[in-house]
């Protein structure tokens, strides 16, 4: 790729940027905290969206691991903060390996930096749209072999595909790129059919051209003829939720709690590759 291709855009808000902005970080731009500002001020539940889809995604990354599965694609992964994917798969087997995915410049610059004495762990920039193009990417290919079972991560990224950029395909076209044993995570932003949902799906369509709000049935068709895992598509917040078990030491439920309207509004699934 040409160093022009690479060049950072400051001058329009980037998604990855701005959910960096929520999360508390500083690898972002004026442009990009005045979107963020917004949210914060006029969707008072975005950081809790966002610092909600985190968690969910450092215990499905835990969770993977710890099922036996050693090979990452995140797509649409954003800029590196805390626990990040490799960081938390690599505590559990050393020998964990992980493609990040994302089309913005930032995020390669940054993420390469990060992972420059990590072998095992790269960036690559692309578009989640260009699956056949990602599929064929030497890199990506030099990490993860696809004759073996991986784990593909949708974290916070489908949304960002409206219906007819065709989201499910997308997930197809990985899903029969992979053996059995294999697992796909997706969270995604629920329609609550509330004042909130309308409000932000606006924002986000009137600044980026994209973002769609989608039921819970619309959900769970993302991940095809895929199994899903117990309890299927629910709110993040509750999802494999940490409590503490019988023997002092943390077990994956799904406690009963009442939610903010907030965070009712994005979920999380599991499912395999049988």
């Amino acid at each position: 790729m040409s160093d022009s291709a690479k060049v950072i855009d400051q001058s329009s808000p980037s998604i990855a940027r701005v959910y960096d902005y929520l999360l508390g970080g500083k690898d972002n731009y004026e442009v990009d905290r005045a979107v963020g500002d917004h949210f914060k001020q006029n969707l008072p539940g975005s950081v809790a969206i966002a610092t909600t889809n985190r968690q969910a995604l450092t215990r499905a990354v835990r969770e993977m691991a710890e099922a036996g599965l050693t090979q990452f694609l995140d797509f649409g992964s954003g800029l590196p903060t805390a626990d990040n994917v490799h960081q938390v798969a690599q505590r559990i087997n050393p020998d964990a390996r992980v493609v990040y995915i994302d089309n913005d410049p930032i995020v390669l610059a940054h993420g390469r930096a990060l992972l420059a004495t990590n072998d095992n762990t790269t960036v690559v920039q692309a578009d989640v749209r260009d699956s056949a193009g990602i599929r064929a990417d030497e890199v990506v290919n030099r990490l993860i072999d696809f004759d073996k079972p991986v784990a593909l991560i949708f974290s916070a990224i489908l949304h960002h595909l409206n219906d007819d950029e065709d989201p499910r395909a997308v997930v197809e076209y990985w899903t029969d790129q992979i053996p059995v044993g294999s697992s796909v995570f997706i969270t995604h932003f629920r329609s609550g059919h509330n004042t909130e949902t309308v409000a932000a799906e606006a924002k986000l369509q009137s600044t980026f051209g994209r973002g769609r709000w989608r039921t819970d049935d619309e959900i769970a068709d993302l991940f095809g003829d895929l199994q899903l895992q117990e309890p299927g598509v629910i709110a993040a917040a509750l999802w494999r939720q940490d409590e503490p078990g019988g023997d002092g030491k943390p077990q994956l439920v799904s406690p009963a709690r009442t939610l903010s309207v907030w965070e009712e509004l994005i979920v999380a699934a599991i499912a395999d590759k049988r």
